[in-house]
């Protein structure tokens, strides 16, 4: 049976066993993934549901079985010397958008005194290549293999083969959350030092629980939930950026006269559906301010399409939209569009790229999600910063900004980068010494959860699936009536 015939964790798990106790671990492997693929693509799961211990042990199960024969093929005894220590990262894919790939670069860039080898299952597709020659494969002392196309059970074994061959001085898992290859790769027969990176924090992850690995939370609302709810023994790494210089101070805001504002999101974080949308607020937006809005990160033509048929409807020249797909930094970007507020994606905010607008000295404002602390990301943000559950809270604030005001929460957006996300050297945590990052204090007291909001935006979500199954239903009979 696929994964789609489960209903529930425990019945997942059933058929798992089965398929373990018969030697099919290819299947098992691939049902955990599919499962996990199910829920992450539910909507009212997102923010919801964060691991699942018994799908990580029935992941370590199943990595237990093959261990064996891995340890039997491969060229090398496990923790032999290395002539310089080897850093190992297990990914699923490898990419130049994304903000866990910038954070394995930060890494790097931490031990310069070692090798580094990234090894990618391609459980999501291929890496891509482009970006590992000529991106992150040019730093030196950096290298990158892809496990070769075959079945999960056979990616597994090579996983494994690779890890006992290089004997890592320590390992980091970046997986993404389906991937139960990488999580059944790490055992603790293996005696590897190793590091589960939790960045896909906001659905489903497999890894959550794997006790014998320690356990990152890179902000705030993430340490928060995994030590206070889920109950795991994690450690805090905020999130780092190269400082790439603050605002000028001779740069005026408002200088172009009405409001230059930006937000940085693919489709992903943006077309997800919610009681607001970002598309149809857009051209209100612009109404507004009487200024221009810059969005970089990739957006699907349909949404394009109802971007630009919005602002013709407002009558907004198209010239006051701008769309960049991708940049090589966003910090940059904002220099020189000279933006004066950023405003985060919603209904999922990005963590890098809310630093990397403070960094550059820009104001922030941020949407508090009607359940998700986690998507909304405000608790990352410097104290004061502003933030908006209904549009029109948004539109007022905007419409109102003074010079004054943007200088000001200008230069508490730098401080608050100073403070928590310059990066340090040596980075305690990844060099075996004392973490040097405090503690997250307790979590804002301006979050509240939008009972009514969240109540409708379910049902109305249950809504449209019952008009979907029922529509579905009548297709069906008449099919089988004509055929």
């Amino acid at each position: 049976m696929g994964a789609g015939s489960y209903i529930s964790v425990h019945s997942l798990a059933e058929g798992v066993s089965s398929a373990i106790d018969q030697g099919d671990l290819n299947h098992a492997l691939r049902l955990i993934h599919d499962f996990v693929e199910r829920i992450i693509t539910e909507p009212l799961c997102t923010s919801q549901v964060y691991g699942s211990k018994p799908l990580d042990d029935l992941c370590q199960k199943i990595g237990a079985y093959t261990l064996t024969t891995a340890k039997r093929e491969a060229a090398k005894p496990l923790g032999q010397d290395q002539a310089q220590p080897v850093l190992v990262y297990l990914v699923t894919k490898l990419q130049k958008s994304g903000g866990h790939t910038r954070v394995i670069e930060e890494f790097i860039k931490t031990r310069p005194d070692a090798q580094h080898l990234i090894l990618s299952t391609e459980l999501s597709g291929k890496s891509d290549l482009d970006y590992v020659v000529n991106g992150i494969g040019k730093q030196a002392k950096v290298k990158f293999e892809a496990a070769p196309r075959a079945d999960f059970h056979q990616k597994l074994a090579w996983l494994q083969k690779r890890l006992l061959e290089t004997g890592p001085e320590r390992t980091y898992l970046f997986n993404h959350h389906q991937d139960s290859v990488a999580v059944a790769a790490i055992q603790p027969e293996m005696e590897l030092a190793g590091s589960f990176y939790h960045h896909g924090d906001h659905h489903l992850c497999l890894g959550v629980y794997l006790a014998h690995l320690e356990h990152i939370d890179p902000h705030p609302m993430g340490y928060h939930n995994c030590r206070d709810i889920l109950g795991i023994d994690n450690t805090y790494i905020p999130l780092t950026v190269d400082d790439k210089g603050d605002r000028p101070a001779d740069w005026p805001f408002l200088q172009a006269g009405p409001l230059t504002t930006c937000t940085a999101g693919r489709s992903n974080k943006i077309e997800v559906p919610y009681f607001l949308s970002y598309i149809e607020l857009l051209p209100q937006l612009l109404q507004a301010t009487g200024g221009r809005h810059i969005h970089i990160g990739r957006l699907t033509p349909w949404a394009l399409f109802k971007i630009r048929r919005g602002l013709k409807r407002y009558g907004i020249g198209p010239e006051r939209f701008i769309y960049t797909p991708w940049v090589p930094s966003v910090w940059k970007a904002l220099h020189e569009y000279r933006v004066d507020l950023y405003i985060a994606s919603f209904p999922h905010g990005g963590g890098l790229t809310l630093i990397e607008a403070m960094g550059a000295g820009v104001p922030v404002a941020l949407h508090r999600h009607i359940f998700s602390r986690i998507l909304s990301g405000i608790d990352l943000a410097y104290p004061g910063a502003f933030s908006w559950r209904y549009q029109a809270e948004l539109l007022d604030f905007c419409a109102a900004l003074t010079p004054g005001a943007l200088k000001e929460a200008g230069r508490l957006s730098r401080r608050q980068y100073e403070q928590f996300h310059v990066p340090r050297e040596p980075l305690g945590p990844l060099n075996g010494t004392a973490n040097d990052y405090p503690t997250p204090t307790a979590l804002s007291d301006k979050f509240a959860i939008a009972s009514d909001e969240w109540a409708l935006w379910m049902e109305r979500q249950l809504n449209m699936r019952r008009v979907i199954a029922r529509a579905a239903y009548r297709a069906f009979r008449r099919f089988k009536t004509w055929w």
